[in-house]
């Protein structure tokens, strides 16, 4: 089959990566798109989500502020939606470019596209520049607040890559990458930005530093090995501390932005709404009680199930907004 136009034809050796599961790329996927839908870790939806659930808090409480809701809100849930994949893509693919010699010393990442000879640089430059530009496109049809925010949402994404050399956070650089949707949808609503949106995305970086810590205790080894830092390997032994203080932040902070974004609802309104930091409390903290540092499927198991954890909260939001 004819690649596109300025994809390289990756090699014969199209395999998937260590390790997948299954999914729809490995099996239904055409053998020319299967390592860019890798790269785009299209095969891996739980980043997606990640990237999605923070921009459906925002733009939840925005209406509960407003006490509206209206079609141009259904785009936004939409346009977010196809944002998140497409730049949870080009950001992934970002990711692996700048990673490609690490990821190649790394067990689990070794048998990515780009370290596996899969897809040449040339061709994860270009795709990742359609996927952006697409992105972009949707970004056009928003508010110009929005618009102004998803550009300078590129600064924190093209850090990231680059944080684990230079500093023991790399996960407060993730943080602040992947809940920008929170400002973003909320201004998709508003045209403007407040005090409750802020403290929401603060809220959301606290959530993404307690599960990717989690995901990043996976190569704690690998990393000390060839000096790649992490809060993983920072808070090491203490890690259980750590992100017991990560919780209560969540889940404090998100009240409190449910406080000052529905504040002046009614009395029950407000309290089912305060039912969705309630809510994703109770599911970190079971994933607490299943966090062992040693067992490597188990961790990957308790990052995956933040795509519910993320959207416990929503149907709060939703019922509240009807009160």
């Amino acid at each position: 089959m004819t690649e596109p136009t300025g994809m390289p034809e990756p090699p014969a050796s199209n395999t998937a990566v260590a390790d997948s599961t299954g999914n729809w790329v490995d099996t239904h996927a055409p053998l020319w798109a299967q390592p860019y839908l890798r790269l785009s870790r299209a095969d891996r939806p739980i980043g997606t989500w990640l990237l999605f659930y923070p921009c459906m808090w925002g733009l939840a409480l925005a209406c509960l502020s407003t006490a509206r809701f209206g079609t141009h809100d259904v785009w936004t849930i939409l346009g977010c939606g196809a944002g998140a994949f497409l730049m949870r893509g080009a950001g992934c693919t970002w990711n692996d470019i700048s990673d490609r010699h690490i990821d190649g010393s790394v067990a689990r990442t070794r048998s990515r596209p780009i370290p596996s000879g899969q897809v040449t640089v040339r061709g994860a430059v270009v795709w990742m520049i359609i996927q952006a530009l697409l992105a972009f496109l949707i970004l056009l049809t928003f508010y110009s607040t929005a618009i102004w925010l998803g550009v300078l949402a590129l600064l924190p994404v093209a850090i990231y890559p680059f944080a684990k050399r230079f500093t023991w956070w790399p996960q407060m650089f993730l943080g602040v990458a992947f809940n920008w949707g929170a400002l973003l949808a909320w201004a998709a609503h508003t045209n403007g930005l407040s005090v409750a949106p802020v403290i929401l995305y603060i809220s959301g970086i606290a959530w993404t530093l307690f599960y990717d810590t989690i995901y990043a205790h996976q190569d704690a080894e690998d990393d000390a090995l060839i000096g790649v830092k992490s809060t993983a390997r920072l808070f090491g032994d203490n890690s259980r501390w750590w992100l017991r203080l990560f919780l209560v932040e969540t889940v404090l902070l998100m009240g409190l932005a449910v406080i000052l974004a529905a504040g002046d609802r009614s009395v029950l309104s407000l309290v089912i709404a305060l039912g969705g930091p309630w809510a994703i409390g109770w599911h970190l903290v079971m994933q607490l009680t299943r966090f062992d540092a040693e067992d490597t499927p188990g961790l990957l198991k308790i990052f995956r199930s933040n795509s519910m954890a993320g959207f416990l909260p929503l149907p709060f939001f939703a019922i509240a907004w009807f009160l």
